[in-house]
């Protein structure tokens, strides 16, 4: 399943990937599953994203590593691979693009590829991850306008 969100703000580009970090990452965790971090180094070819899920009555953990990233004059991006996933998912690639807007400011755009062990499924979850970042599009309004 693909799925691919948009969120137009006010900052430059350089100033919206500045803050993409942990506290951005802390800011964007949705109320439910609530999340531990075990590891978050970056957001730069190499580093390793480590979540631990809290569905009350089990954990699933959640590994990324990040597996690309790139800065041009109008595009900076990386991309999470999942490496371990919880059960419900079997595949996680997550793009995480600025764009430079020409009419000043920076769209930010979550690019997401998920699957799980069967469609049916994946059309079940699909509203769910489109909840979930949708979330995000307040917050990142908030912070980077």
């Amino acid at each position: 399943m693909h799925l691919e969100l948009k969120t137009d703000v006010t900052k430059s580009m350089a100033d919206v990937w500045q803050g993409f970090n942990r506290d951005l990452f802390d800011r964007l965790s949705p109320p439910f599953p609530p999340v531990d971090v075990v590891r978050f180094d970056g957001c730069l070819k190499g580093d390793v994203v480590h979540l631990r899920l809290n569905f009350l009555v089990f954990r699933q953990d959640w590994v990324s590593q990040i597996v690309d990233q790139q800065t041009t004059e109008f595009e900076i991006y990386f991309v999470d691979q999942g490496t371990r996933l919880p059960f419900f998912l079997t595949y996680w690639h997550h793009r995480h693009r600025l764009l430079r807007n020409p009419s000043g400011g920076t769209c930010i755009i979550d690019d997401i590829t998920f699957r799980t062990p069967f469609r049916l499924t994946d059309l079940l979850l699909y509203p769910v991850m489109w909840l979930l970042f949708a979330y995000r599009k307040p917050i990142y309004k908030r912070l980077f306008n």
